[in-house]
């Protein structure tokens, strides 16, 4: 069972107009927001990156309040793991499951768990929290990411892993993020 205290959250790119664009977005951003709640819940590091934000625009707003205290990563680069400052982060947490989430599935998502997992660490993507602008991008993203080797999970699924049983002194908290 995978353990909070293993996990590093990647947020990847949910900015902008972009993020209107994405399939089903209302439900991305609602599963997003149960996610990072669920990850502060744990104590789980997000590292949060932003794709050319001076032309993408600032990750959406719905998500801004969960990310107080955090500074995002600006990249060029479409995988997350091509910028310096993303993998000096990743190393800080000294953690070796990849949790990712964002946007868009067959592109900048992709080739972040493709180059995580070819770095060696192990990579859970949190299929309700991924999108691309298109259904079958998205599925396509997903599929690729699945057949590289990385674990398909949901949000709820992750978090109640996580928590592990019906007590202690979050799971009342955490329950209530799906009500």
């Amino acid at each position: 069972m995978l353990r909070a205290d293993q996990c590093v959250i990647t947020l990847v790119d949910v900015q902008g107009k972009l993020a209107r664009l994405m399939h089903h977005s209302d439900d991305l951003l609602v599963q997003l927001q149960r996610l990072l709640r669920g990850a502060r819940l744990f104590d789980i590091p997000v590292i949060w990156v932003e794709q050319v934000p001076d032309k993408l625009g600032p990750t959406a707003e719905e998500l801004q309040p969960l990310l107080e205290g955090l500074t995002p990563i600006s990249k060029h680069s479409f995988g997350c793991y091509g910028e310096p400052a993303y993998r000096e982060a990743l190393e800080k947490t000294r953690r070796e499951h990849v949790v990712v989430c964002g946007i868009e599935s067959h592109v900048c998502v992709y080739q972040t768990v493709a180059n995580l997992l070819r770095a060696r660490y192990a990579v859970h993507t949190v299929e309700d929290a991924i999108s691309s602008r298109t259904k079958e991008n998205r599925r396509l993203g997903l599929d690729r990411m699945r057949a590289l080797g990385a674990t398909p999970t949901s949000v709820e699924m992750l978090l109640f892993e996580f928590q592990q049983e019906a007590q202690g002194p979050l799971f009342r908290e955490m329950a209530r993020l799906f009500r």
